[in-house]
């Protein structure tokens, strides 16, 4: 293996010495196969295509009172059908699986009252969300339910080098209410479970959703909208012979010790491919521009997204927006690399599909039955007075002279953990103290797949190996793939609040495994 003291010292044309496959294709290849190990489904796999693509419903609010909009939603199991003829215990916001969509407006300030009813305890981040840190889902900040709130212990809830002292665990009994402010640009965003140890189970029992901002600016553009603006939440589970979600935990019912078997510490990868919680789903379309809002909420598996035609041809994706909102200009993308945790908005033009003709959403990393991953019908003509104009955004390009700062975090395995900078994680370790209202240049590098997350701050990409990052890269991000042996640079701006706030890997299994760490804005 590479050794760490190498890995230090990449830079410019380093990549070349890592015997990594040329050309683009090859090495998407290369690294989508070191992602996890399948978990295969004891049940009889649901033919595709079969079932229409859910609609999460909407979430509402209780009240609007003083600017500021008011929800109450509640954590609880629920058995619905996601594999036809059988019945699956979620673990669902309001019990659905995905979460109820919230619509939210820059500006106007929200508050969400969680309610806890499940069996353990839980922690909600929004992830992309500018929120203060009472507010971010820190792993250690928990809701209890309420019946077992004085009996929930503390200490020992972490292993491996997650261990954190009864003094670093907030706990609300039963609900607590999570402010957001909002203060940020219209953007696609999701929200998901953060408890310390146990994200990875707790998301793949259904414990996410998706979470839109809109704004002025996006307002008076003449994307698609309506039924024709579509979020899609990607990702893949394996099943129990009753329906059950099956996963390699080490305790099924997450209140034990915490961790997966030795054979998925590199990720767990299912072998049903879900679309907004249904399997290999379909979707009637008209003929005419779609906004597809793509999230990769899988626990460790990557896609590269490929729109096939009937015909054989492909589709392409017309960029308009990433993980922080919209690009200041659109881009054609024959093919979007998509990591866990990232986000890509994009415009689909079907007008030129037949009505009764079909498109393929694939996975070109995946193999079988594993690549493809929805079907879009074309049902029927009709009006369309949308278009993609050629300006998005007012964005602000960030340069590296910006930077008051250069700090490297170097992700890796090391003594059978997930470490960064050689550490596990440890609630009472800062590894930076940036300050508010300043840049900092962030260099990543990595042993192996890690999609690394910022809570709070917002990045762009500055450079992958020494050059020029990739078209994928491009806009405001809050999450982005380092790949195996890789360097990446980006320029990190803290705005917002100043308190304690994380960086990890977005492999839940990795990040339950310690791959996290604090940093402080100051």
């Amino acid at each position: 293996m590479t050794s760490r003291r190498r890995i230090l010292g990449l830079g410019a044309g380093a990549m070349a010495g890592l015997a990594i496959p040329a050309g683009a294709a090859a090495y998407e290849k290369w690294s989508g196969e070191r992602t996890g190990a399948v978990l295969t489904s004891r049940i009889r796999l649901p033919r595709q295509f079969a079932v229409p693509l859910p609609v999460p419903p909407r979430a509402r609010p209780s009240r609007t009172e003083g600017g500021a909009e008011y929800y109450d939603i509640t954590q609880r199991a629920s058995a619905v059908e996601i594999i036809p003829g059988l019945r699956t215990t979620v673990w669902g916001y309001d019990g659905v699986f995905p979460g109820p969509t919230f619509t939210a407006r820059s500006g106007r300030r929200m508050e969400v009252r969680v309610l806890n009813k499940l069996s353990v305890p839980t922690s909600l981040h929004l992830h992309g969300g500018v929120t203060p840190p009472h507010s971010d889902g820190y792993p250690t900040d928990v809701v209890v339910p309420a019946r077992c709130g004085a009996e929930f212990k503390t200490e020992g809830h972490g292993t491996g080098g997650m261990h954190a002292p009864a003094s670093d665990w907030t706990v609300s009994e039963g609900y607590k209410t999570y402010t957001y402010p909002m203060d940020q640009r219209a953007a696609t965003l999701w929200y998901h479970d953060h408890r310390m140890d146990f994200s990875a189970p707790q998301v793949w029992r259904g414990l996410a959703g998706m979470f839109l901002v809109h704004d002025q600016e996006e307002d008076a553009l003449p994307l698609p909208g309506g039924e024709r603006d579509i979020p899609l939440m990607i990702c893949d589970r394996s099943f129990e012979e009753d329906g059950s979600f099956r996963y390699p935990g080490h305790s099924p019912t997450c209140t034990g010790a915490p961790g997966v078997q030795d054979a998925y510490m590199d990720g767990v990868l299912g072998d049903v491919q879900l679309v907004n919680g249904a399997p290999w789903p379909e979707a009637e379309i008209s003929a005419t521009r779609h906004r597809l809002r793509l999230l990769n909420a899988s626990n460790a598996r990557r896609y590269h997204l490929l729109l096939r035609r009937e015909d054989g041809g492909t589709l392409p994706f017309t960029h308009i927006g990433g993980d922080g909102g919209l690009l200041a200009a659109p881009q054609r993308l024959n093919g979007i690399a998509m990591a866990p945790g990232e986000r890509f908005d994009t415009v689909v033009d079907f007008t030129d599909c037949p009505v009764g003709s079909h498109a393929t959403l694939v996975n070109a990393l995946a193999d079988g039955r594993m690549r493809q991953i929805m079907r879009f019908r074309v049902a029927r003509k009709e009006k369309d007075a949308s278009h993609v104009p050629a300006r998005l955004s007012r964005y602000a390009a960030l340069h590296p002279a910006s930077a008051v700062a250069v700090r490297h975090f170097d992700f890796r395995r090391s003594d059978d953990a997930w470490t960064i900078n050689g550490h596990p994680f440890s609630t009472s370790e800062i590894l930076a103290r940036p300050r508010l209202g300043t840049v900092e240049r962030w260099r990543f590098t990595s042993d192996f797949h890690h999609p690394v997350h910022l809570h709070l701050a917002h990045f762009q990409v500055l450079a992958r190996g020494g050059r020029a990052p990739g078209p994928t890269d491009a806009g405001w991000k809050d999450t982005v793939d380092v790949r195996p042996y890789e360097v990446v640079d980006v320029l990190v701006r803290f705005r917002g609040y100043r308190g304690r706030y994380m960086l990890h890997c977005h492999n839940l299994e990795h990040e339950d495994m310690a791959m996290m760490a604090n940093y402080e804005v100051v």
